[in-house]
């Protein structure tokens, strides 16, 4: 038989039988999970090349700018997440504690120094790179909150969740200064999941759920944009729907096989078609049938690390973990109902597959993150490279 170098070199890299790193990481990572991220990624791209042509021309760009924008930020998103899946369970605490920190003192710069968009400040340029704070607050405090609590669950004595609510504390107020509703909404269920998870009193949860009632009422009262985008919601002659109208428009005219690449119509006059509303601008060029298959694979993603979350040993892994996965899902969730007009208009990209660089990179360290948290221990596989139980199940057999 021929040997070809490279592919013994690949064999190599990969081979049971040897302790390399790379080796290690391929036969403990869930690849199940990390293809299926990939695969979103690469629905992405896809979407891309549907929705963002139209919206360039329209702001007088080359037709795929935007496209070769998106591509060009798979790239460092893709290595992000393989880099940080190599990680282990301190050094994840490590990166996600240096995370968080860089990212509030940045929030706090972006309401000094950050520009301002559709009323909001929440970009700020960093060496002529602008970035969104916002996004990297979320995975650096999904982990270090779920080990402050798994601290307190472990050590009595231990003020975790009193960290944890003052940490909460700080990044919704730099969030809600800036302003910026969605994101505090996605912190906020976070915390609560987090809190769910430890068991903590229902009489506390109830307070708390109270509290973020109260939060939103005042959000309604003091921030314009906010109640602009309620009211029209509830009354749509009262305010401008036009994006809204646009969205599921595009939906629509699709039906179930969709009228063809480039054929949509409705996508061409809808002015995020290639961030916020890249689904719908996909569903009428690729049809009702391809959105839900989109959707499973979002649904999958979730489900899977959940399950995967719940069969870590480790207090920390799981609630971590857990975290991480109801961080995705819930952002995807928001992003899929703005679609379908059924919450109102909240500017939140659907992971891996909206345009934005800062949102692709940080959706790729949370989900680095979560692989690196629900990997099995190398002492739980045999060389043939499957778990304990499913080898014992069959020599067994």
């Amino acid at each position: 038989m021929l040997e070809y170098p490279a592919l013994a070199a690949i064999n190599a890299w990969f081979s049971r039988e040897r302790k390399t790193p790379v080796a290690e990481w391929w036969w403990t990572v869930d690849r199940e999970l990390m293809f299926a991220l990939v695969a979103l990624m690469a629905f992405g791209v896809l979407l891309s090349f549907a929705a963002s042509p139209s919206v360039a021309e329209r702001i007088g760009l080359g037709s795929w700018y935007f496209v070769q924008r998106h591509v060009m930020f798979c790239v460092p998103a893709l290595a992000v997440m393989i880099g940080a899946s190599f990680l282990d369970a301190r050094w994840t605490r490590v990166v996600a504690l240096l995370v968080l920190f860089g990212s509030i003192v940045l929030l706090a710069l972006t309401l000094r120094y950050g520009s301002e968009a559709k009323g909001a400040t929440r970009w700020i340029s960093i060496m002529g790179i602008s970035l969104q704070p916002s996004e990297f607050v979320k995975p650096g405090f999904a982990v270090i909150a779920a080990w402050l609590v798994s601290e307190k669950m472990k050590r009595k004595d231990v003020p975790g969740h009193i960290l944890t609510l003052m940490l909460v504390g700080i990044i919704i107020a730099l969030l809600l200064l800036q302003p910026d509703v969605g994101q505090t909404a996605l912190v906020a269920a976070v915390y609560g999941a987090l809190l769910f998870l430890s068991g903590i009193s229902w009489w506390v949860i109830g307070a708390l759920g109270g509290a973020a009632a109260v939060m939103g009422g005042m959000a309604y009262l003091f921030f314009p944009h906010v109640a602009r985008r309620i009211d029209a919601f509830i009354n749509p002659e009262t305010g401008d729907t036009y994006q809204a109208e646009r969205a599921l428009e595009s939906l629509l005219e699709g039906g179930w096989f969709g009228k063809g690449p480039g054929e949509g119509i409705a996508k061409r006059y809808l002015p995020d078609a290639h961030a916020d509303f890249v689904f719908a601008a996909g569903a009428s060029e690729f049809g009702i049938l391809f959105s839900l298959v989109l959707v499973g694979l979002i649904a999958f993603i979730v489900l899977r690390a959940l399950v995967l979350a719940q069969q870590q040993q480790n207090l920390f892994n799981r609630l971590a973990a857990s975290a991480l996965a109801v961080l995705f899902g819930v952002q995807s969730a928001i992003n899929l109902t703005v679609n379908l007009n059924l919450v109102p208009p909240k500017g939140m990209t659907l992971p891996f597959v909206s345009y934005g660089g800062t949102s692709m990179i940080a959706v790729g360290l949370s989900m680095g993150l979560l692989l690196a948290l629900t990997r099995r221990k190398p002492e739980e596989t045999f060389a043939t490279g499957l778990p304990i139980r499913s080898a014992l199940r069959k020599e067994e057999s």
